[in-house]
């Protein structure tokens, strides 16, 4: 194997010395995902890292509660963020894994647009089905409203997949935890019929 440069060498060095590494614990009343129910009372904890506007990470919860299937959803994703005057723009990848028999393969691009209080997102992704061996194109598009720990955000999905809803929250930090509330509404295609929750979660977050 060739040895790296010297100055390559300290380049890497540079990077990781300034990057951050940053673990989350936390639990929800409710998981929703795009407005689309997961499970009860679930559990979660992720590790991320940051350097340069890059950012990937890992994170898992707990899915199948009240509903069918069972096991943990594991994401994995990597992306980068930079800023053009005062936009703020994002790219990157998402892949949503199972180890259960609650759901199949989700991969997925992620855009995103920030302006002051807003923020537009959009996801195009492809469901791998295992049962019956199809795959099928999804896109998703959101617009969130955030100022002052209130937001509100519409969804909606297309092709494919089918669906809308809104969610307003509340999200503020107490004792060095993280803690939201949130009303969600959605239309019958979401979910297969209408539904309104309300969550509530707390995250912890740890620098490692």
């Amino acid at each position: 194997m060739k040895a790296l440069s010297p100055g390559i060498l300290l380049l890497l060095l540079a990077s990781t010395a300034n990057a951050d590494f940053s673990a989350n614990l936390g639990v929800a009343s409710d998981y929703y995902f795009r407005g689309i129910f997961q499970s009860k009372a679930s559990a979660n904890g992720g590790v991320d890292f940051e350097s340069g506007g890059f950012y990937a990470g890992i994170w898992a919860a707990d899915v199948g509660g009240d509903i069918a299937g069972d096991g943990l959803e594991v994401d994995g994703y990597f992306g980068y963020g930079l800023d053009v005057g005062e936009v703020n723009l994002g790219i990157g990848f998402t892949g949503y894994y199972y180890t259960g028999d609650f759901d199949d393969t989700y991969e997925e691009i992620n855009l995103s647009a920030g302006y002051g209080w807003l923020t537009v997102d959009a996801a195009i992704g492809r469901y791998d089905d295992a049962e019956s061996g199809s795959s099928v194109d999804y896109q998703f598009y959101s617009a969130t409203l955030a100022h002052n720990g209130f937001w509100g955000q519409y969804g909606t999905f297309q092709d494919t997949f089918s669906g809308d809803y809104i969610q307003l929250g509340y999200d503020f930090s107490l004792v060095e935890f993280d803690f939201g509330f949130s009303l969600l509404l959605t239309d019958d295609n979401a979910v297969g019929e209408e539904e309104q929750a309300l969550i509530f979660t707390v995250v912890k977050t740890f620098d490692i």
